[in-house]
């Protein structure tokens, strides 16, 4: 019996409906543009914050890195998870705070609600780019019967959706919000998407998972899933596959369909 298969452009089979029923995408780096933009608060979030201290405690100035900071401990993470980190990384120490902390305050919370304050700001301002490869594929992949999911770490994921006009093109959401509410851990561990799975009634192993962040791509390795694609927009196709990813492009748009 023929199945619609999705290849590669090497000409490589990568899977067809007889082995797998769900995908679940990413959504900043994947579907949207927004890592960009994430990236882009973060860094003026922390050299505010790394600026004022330096003169404070008459230290060197040592600016956030797009790069390496943002890959190894922001990228693909919950929010707060990802100042930890950071600080951590910095060898700084500060109060936890709460979800109300005020954006000024020098806490866990209110560095990351001040990043999101500058977020939310560029965001009522101008609508989300999408990959239209990535909306492509999931389009192809509804109207051939595979159940979709976005799985995100950010709490702006539906707003950043609505705003593209793409949230009815998936059947649910598992975003930061989903997880403090059923109490999921975050990437790098599994429990978002496998939550996503459940939900849509399948299992790990006949799951793909489409990820651009080394945290997404360890979720998904840790969780057992049947297929862990990674799409390298950072040129980080190395990070990628020593996390575990089975198959690395830059785009999807590098997937082809046929019979």
């Amino acid at each position: 019996m023929s199945v619609t298969k999705l290849t590669i452009a090497t000409g490589k089979t990568i899977f067809s409906k007889n082995t797998y029923d769900t995908v679940l995408f990413d959504l900043d780096g994947v579907i949207t543009s927004t890592e960009k933009i994430h990236c882009a608060c973060w860094k003026k979030t922390f050299d505010e914050f790394l600026a004022a201290r330096t003169r404070e405690h008459a230290e060197n100035f040592v600016p956030f890195s797009e790069t390496k900071d943002y890959l190894q401990h922001l990228d693909g993470k919950p929010r707060y998870e990802g100042v930890r980190s950071f600080l951590l990384s910095r060898g700084i120490e500060l109060p936890e705070g709460t979800r109300n902390s005020k954006p000024d305050e020098r806490s866990i919370f209110g560095l990351g609600n001040r990043k999101n304050q500058l977020f939310t700001k560029i965001l009522k301002k101008k609508p989300p780019e999408v990959y239209k490869t990535s909306i492509a594929l999931a389009h192809h992949l509804k109207e051939i019967g595979f159940r979709l999911a976005v799985v995100s770490s950010s709490r702006n994921c539906r707003a950043v959706m609505a705003a593209a006009g793409i949230e009815d093109l998936f059947e649910i959401t598992v975003d930061g919000v989903i997880a403090a509410e059923k109490n999921l851990r975050g990437k790098p561990e599994p429990d978002t998407f496998i939550e996503a799975c459940l939900t849509l009634g399948s299992e790990p192993a006949r799951s793909i998972i489409i990820e651009d962040a080394a945290a997404g791509i360890t979720a998904g390795v840790r969780g057992g899933f049947g297929l862990v694609i990674g799409v390298a927009r950072k040129h980080n196709e190395n990070e990628l596959l020593l996390n575990g990813a089975k198959i690395v492009v830059r785009d999807l748009g590098e997937f082809v369909f046929g019979e």
